[in-house]
Order: C-alpha cells, then sequence, then structure tokens
C-alpha cells in the first residue's frame, strides 16, 4: 500500500480545523494574525479615504502605499539578520508593541498640511513590519509538524484573504459611519492582543544553533545570496513575487474606482477590498490542491496563478459597474493568494532554519520594492491616462510576467515534477582555493 501524509488525504477544511485544534503554539499565532490584519485593513481603509478626502489625487493614495513598501524593502536586510540571530518570540512581541503606539499618531492628521505625517507613520511602522514578518514566517516550521506545514501555510494565506474580506468591508463601514479615529484606535488595540497571543506562545520560534557566532551583516548578506544562487528553486521562488509586485501597484486603483467612477464611498471600497479578500481567502487552499502529492505541481501551479491575477485585473479595466469590479478582483486575488501561499511554503519547504529569516526578508525586500515602485507608477498613469485604462496595463504587465516566468524555471519545474519538493542540504562552506604550483 502506497504510504501517503496525513495532509494529503485530509481535505482542506477538516485538515485545517484539526491542526487549530490540537496544536495550541500555532493557535495562539494564527489568532495573533486574525486580529492584527483585520485592524490593519480597518486603519487602510481610513487612510485611503482620507488622503483622497484631503488632496484629491490618485497619486497621493499611490505614496500612501509606497511609504511603507519602499521603507520595508529598505528595512529588510537588517530585520532578516535580526530573525535569524536574536530571539524570534521577543522580537515579534516588540515589534507589535512599538506599532500599537505609532499608529496612534495618525489621530493627529486633521488637515492637508499634516498630510506628510501619515507617509512618515507608515514608513515607521513599515520598519518594524520588515522585522516581524521574517521572523513569523521563519518561525513557522518549528511551531508546527513537518505533515502540517502545507495546511498551516494554506490556513495562513487564506487568513489574509479573510481578514481582508472581513475587515475591508466593516473597515469601510466603520470609516464611513463613525469617521478614520475609530479605525486607528481599533488597529493599534489590535497590535496589544497580538503581542499577549504570542506571550502565550511557550515552544521554541528556531533551532538550537549549534555555533553561537556573530558574523557582520556583510558576511550575512553574502552567504544569503551564496544560498539563493546554488539552489535554483529558492530563486525561482523569490522572482515570482518579486514579478507579481511589478504589477500589484494596480491596489491603487480600488479606491479611485470605488470612489471616483463607480460613486460608491468608502462603503464601495469596502466592498472591492472585500471581493479582493475572499480571493485572496479561496486561492490558497485552492492552490495548495492543486500543488499535488510530494508538491510536484508547485511551480506549475505558481505560474498559472500568477497568469490568473493578470487576466482577473485586465478584466477589472473592463468592468462597467461595481458588481463586475468586484468579480474581476475576486478572480485576480484568488491568484494573487495562491501564488503568494505557494512560494512562501516552497522556501519554507527548501531553505533550512538557520539561514531562513534571511532568505525571507529577501523575499520581502523583494517584492516590497517592486510593488512600492509599481503603486507610484500606477498612480501616476491613472492621473495622466484613466483608471481603466491603467488597470489593462497592469493586467497585462502580470501575464507577461507570468509567461516569462514560467519560461526560464522549465528545469526547475520538470526536476520537481520527477523528484518532489524536498529539503535542500546545508550550505556547505565554500571549498578553500588550492594555490597553483
Amino acid at each position: 500500500m502506497e504510504a501517503r501524509e496525513p495532509v494529503e488525504t485530509l481535505g482542506g477544511f477538516r485538515a485545517s480545523v484539526g491542526l487549530l485544534r490540537r496544536n495550541r503554539n500555532f493557535r495562539r499565532l494564527y489568532l495573533a494574525s486574525v486580529i492584527s490584519l483585520g485592524g490593519d485593513w480597518f486603519l487602510l481603509i481610513a487612510l485611503f479615504g482620507l488622503m483622497l478626502d484631503l488632496t484629491g489625487q490618485a497619486i497621493a493614495v499611490a505614496f500612501t502605499i509606497a511609504a511603507q513598501d519602499l521603507t520595508y524593502f529598505l528595512a529588510s536586510p537588517f530585520a532578516g539578520v535580526l530573525a535569524d540571530r536574536i530571539d524570534r518570540r521577543r522580537l515579534m512581541i516588540g515589534c507589535d508593541l512599538a506599532r500599537a503606539v505609532l499608529v496612534l499618531g495618525f489621530l493627529l492628521v486633521r488637515t492637508e498640511d499634516l498630510a506628510w505625517l501619515v507617509y512618515v507613520l507608515l514608513a515607521a511602522t513599515a520598519v518594524f513590519a520588515a522585522a516581524f514578518e521574517p521572523a513569523s514566517m521563519a518561525a513557522m516550521p518549528n511551531l508546527v509538524d513537518e505533515r502540517d506545514l502545507s495546511v498551516a501555510n494554506a490556513l495562513s494565506g487564506s487568513l489574509w484573504g479573510t481578514m481582508l474580506a472581513v475587515g475591508g468591508a466593516l473597515g469601510g463601514v466603520v470609516a464611513g459611519v463613525f469617521g478614520s479615529d475609530v479605525a486607528i484606535v481599533v488597529d493599534s488595540a489590535s497590535f496589544v492582543l497580538s503581542a499577549l497571543l504570542i506571550l502565550g506562545i511557550h515552544a521554541t520560534f528556531a533551532e538550537d544553533r549549534a555555533v553561537h557566532e556573530r558574523p557582520s551583516l556583510r558576511q550575512d548578506t553574502v552567504e544569503t545570496v551564496r544560498y539563493a544562487r546554488k539552489d535554483h528553486r529558492v530563486l525561482a521562488l523569490l522572482a515570482v513575487k518579486f514579478g507579481w509586485g511589478i504589477a500589484g501597484g494596480v491596489l491603487v486603483l480600488l479606491p479611485i474606482l470605488a470612489l471616483g467612477r463607480f460613486h460608491a464611498g468608502e462603503i464601495g471600497l469596502g466592498l472591492l477590498m472585500a471581493a479582493r479578500g475572499v480571493g485572496a481567502l479561496i486561492g490558497p487552499f485552492l492552490g495548495r490542491s492543486l500543488a499535488g502529492p510530494q508538491d510536484r505541481r508547485l511551480f506549475g501551479a505558481i505560474g498559472g496563478a500568477l497568469a490568473t491575477f493578470g487576466v482577473g485585473y485586465a478584466l477589472l479595466g473592463l468592468a462597467p459597474a461595481l458588481v463586475f469590479a468586484m468579480g474581476a478582483v475576486l478572480v485576480a486575488h484568488v491568484g494573487g493568494g495562491a501564488q503568494w501561499t505557494l512560494s512562501s511554503y516552497g522556501l519554507q519547504r527548501v531553505v533550512p532554519d538557520r539561514i531562513r529569516g534571511r532568505i525571507f526578508a529577501v523575499d520581502g525586500m523583494l517584492v516590497t520594492l517592486t510593488f512600492g515602485l509599481s503603486a507610484i507608477l500606477t498612480g501616476w498613469l491613472a492621473d495622466v491616462f484613466t483608471a481603466e485604462t491603467t488597470a489593462l496595463a497592469m493586467g497585462g504587465v502580470a501575464l507577461v510576467w507570468a509567461i516569462v516566468w514560467t519560461l526560464l524555471t522549465g528545469d526547475v519545474r520538470r526536476a520537481t515534477m520527477l523528484e518532489g519538493c524536498g529539503p535542500a542540504p546545508e550550505l556547505l562552506p565554500e571549498p578553500a582555493e588550492v594555490p597553483s604550483r
């Protein structure tokens, strides 16, 4: 009889519920993410509407996104080193508490003259997010059994979508009815609750280090680059999000379309963001099923998911009404959620613990760089041309990248089809150069 891991025989919902029920530590990490992500979407919906009200320009929304993402990019190299050098649990708690204080500063933004403060505060919170995220992703394989890692990633990926759907819809209603101040306070409180939940996790967040050394930042960076270059699977998994980010700035168009073309206000924006969330909720579970036994179809599923993202946003440019726009956004983020979760899961499978935090920091650094620049470009194009034309163009960019990435990763895809996607051997030092006689 062929032996198969339980994760492959259990249905998605049954496996997810079983993991949350029996694994207390992962359950607390998951709930912490539920709370903080919900608060984040409350805040972002409010800030998008606030910046459009204060400035009346699409580029202001673009800079709101770029302030976070470009700062994340700049902070990631140092943040990734922290995730591999110091206690990940304490690092994550400290980042949560710092952000709880910082977001209260948004309460000071009352006039257009203070709109610059939004960019400064978002940049400051992004510094702590740049340390929190790789620490969380690197810690996950240490909090669940190997057979549960795929389920844990699907849950975490769908969580982002769930809370975007819930937080986006509720955030639009709260911002429209009660104003942005309530959303800001909710976000601050969410970080405090997240920190308390992580404080109650008593399992180790990292494997024991055999050698307690403290190499320089330069040595850490060189080792990370060497590792990625030696394992082409890692290069492929890093490249897919990098390319997704090139088109990801299309997010800027959602508030422009909701508040402008469809005249639906913050509630309409909340509905578009909710559709995005529903897609991102479905995508991770669909992607997990498409990856196949031993993840043999992992890279093929990632390419197809990225193409779906592009098609969805191209359809957004053609949508005649809000309801059709919601459908297009949902389709796009079924693909976006699948490729994001599958590429993160792939990195967790193949990268050893001692360098995992740095690899995830590079992953975050690359995607936030391209996403931030894409947001600025998208905002400029929407001001110069139209939001509809820009959506078509950015959807086409994502579709082209999906084709190029698929062609360039043919060797990795074929090898994974034959051998599956297993962990790679530990990185060995470069052999010493033998002097010539």
